[in-house]
């Protein structure tokens, strides 16, 4: 059977989703807790590759195995063998050719920030702080440029090799939420490599008036990420919703929300 689990994690102390030589992963530590419950070694495919450091509210990953555990028990029993930094809230049976990556439609980060001269403990690798007063509106100003289908090559920085740096931006906005943070969510049919942390890092710029927001403009034509922001440490960014819109098994887990 191929089954689908909805997790969160914390992902401070991992080298990201995907399995490293050179440390561990959220996707070695979820391969292993399945093998200890089922006794199986099994391929588990993930819905993104997650930098080290970068967390998840909202992770859907499925893998196939001959299970006579009930499904809706799944999450509790691995969660018994799962570290307390990752956590499954729901497992459902998907049809036999869902792909936890290939069958998301569409993504949302969010890059949490605080303008503070004062280090927050209680915020350490959860958000990134910034040492200089940060405006709100001007970084909701400069976000707009970023909506739409367009090429994000000045927004990337070099990674795996991809045929094209077109992406669609369904909305990218700023506001402020609690604990003084402001939030920035980004939300696209996909994403190039550091993406989300480098429209954070030149979002930041626009704010404490580094930028413009009327820049963005040419800083997106231009191509060149030598143009924009710096990219933002990983500890402030979270995955943050998903959307199956094909496959009715998971609506119920509220991905989107």
């Amino acid at each position: 059977m191929n089954i689908a689990l909805i997790l969160a994690y914390d992902g401070t102390n991992y080298h990201g989703w995907q399995i490293q030589k050179n440390g561990i992963s959220i996707q070695e530590a979820l391969t292993a807790a399945v093998f200890r419950l089922l006794g199986q070694e099994v391929s588990i495919s993930g819905v993104g590759r997650t930098d080290a450091g970068v967390h998840a509210r909202r992770y859907v990953a499925n893998f196939r195995a001959d299970c006579t555990i009930p499904v809706e028990r799944l999450p509790l029993a691995l969660n018994a063998q799962l570290p307390e930094d990752i956590a499954v809230s729901g497992a459902v049976e998907v049809p036999e050719g869902f792909d936890a990556r290939f069958d998301c439609t569409k993504k949302e980060y969010a890059y949490y920030l605080y303008p503070s001269r004062l280090r927050d403990p209680f915020l350490s690798g959860r958000a990134y702080r910034y040492p200089y007063p940060l405006e709100i509106e001007r970084m909701q100003a400069a976000a707009r440029y970023f909506v739409g289908k367009q090429d994000f090559a000045a927004v990337r920085s070099v990674g795996t090799p991809v045929r094209s740096t077109v992406r669609t931006i369904f909305h990218c906005e700023v506001e402020p939420c609690e604990e003084n943070l402001i939030r920035i969510r980004v939300c696209g049919d996909g994403f190039l490599y550091n993406m989300v942390r480098a429209i954070a890092g030149t979002l930041t710029y626009a704010g404490c008036g580094k930028l413009r927001p009327e820049d963005m403009r040419a800083i997106l034509d231009s191509c060149d990420r030598e143009n924009a922001g710096p990219t933002l440490p990983a500890c402030g960014l979270f995955l943050n919703r998903l959307w199956y819109e094909h496959t009715p098994e998971l609506t119920k887990f509220s991905l989107d929300r």
